[in-house]
């Protein structure tokens, strides 16, 4: 496949690339390409770059509580580059936050904070981003339950195995990943933690399922 390009855009990993780009258009007699590279951002292990396949990325199709849980556990370190990369916000501002953080004049949680809020902002609303913020807190500072938990109908009155109804819920990916997140006490059941990968759900006592930090389910009775 041939492409007549004038511009390419890419990350700083493929500058090897885009540059021998040019040099095959100039083998070609044809008008070297203007190249545009751009830095990486590191997902929210902080070491990798931020991908999908590596799972330490905030999707733009995140809920807001999921996507300002996710931007609150990024490390300090990332704090300013995500604000640079990630948001709109004007340059006064990153550069005022950047400046206030390297004097100790702003803790690193309350810039995370507004971090979070500005990227909900961004894919939603404010008032999302502050009902999401509010989450956080009840779950991350209050340790309580947030207020607005999603049920799910459930048909019947009987039980089911847990490690079943995670991946049913879509809690889990997988049978065998919903086993690994009880093992490692990742599960909590009307917030008592459970690791019997034997567990069963009763069905009728419409339980609320809570998977790592951010993840709530309430099942309710159909």
């Amino acid at each position: 496949m041939k492409l007549e390009s004038d511009v390419e855009l890419g990350g700083t990993d493929q500058h090897f690339n885009v540059l021998m780009s040019r040099q095959l258009q100039e083998h070609f007699k044809k008008e070297k390409q203007v190249v545009l590279l751009l830095p990486l951002l590191e997902g929210l292990d902080g070491v990798e770059k931020m991908s999908k396949s590596e799972n330490n990325y905030i999707g733009v199709d995140d809920e807001p509580h999921e996507m300002y849980g996710k931007t609150m556990s990024i490390p300090d370190a990332l704090i300013v580059k995500y604000l640079e990369l990630a948001t709109d916000l004007p340059l006064e501002r990153k550069k005022q936050v950047k400046e206030q953080l390297g004097k100790g004049k702003l803790h690193p949680r309350d810039a995370k904070m507004f971090l979070a809020r500005t990227i909900v902002s961004t894919f939603y609303n404010i008032e999302e981003a502050e009902r999401a913020e509010e989450t956080f807190k009840a779950v991350f500072q209050r340790r309580s339950l947030p207020e607005n938990i999603p049920a799910v109908k459930w048909q019947g009155n009987g039980t089911i195995p847990l490690v079943d109804l995670l991946v049913e819920l879509k809690m889990q990916p997988s049978k065998t990943e919903a086993r690994k997140m009880i093992q490692n006490g990742g599960v909590r059941i009307n917030e008592v933690k459970i690791r019997d990968l034997n567990k069963l759900v009763n069905i009728k006592e419409e339980p609320i399922i809570q998977v790592g930090k951010r993840k709530f389910v309430k099942l309710v009775r159909d």
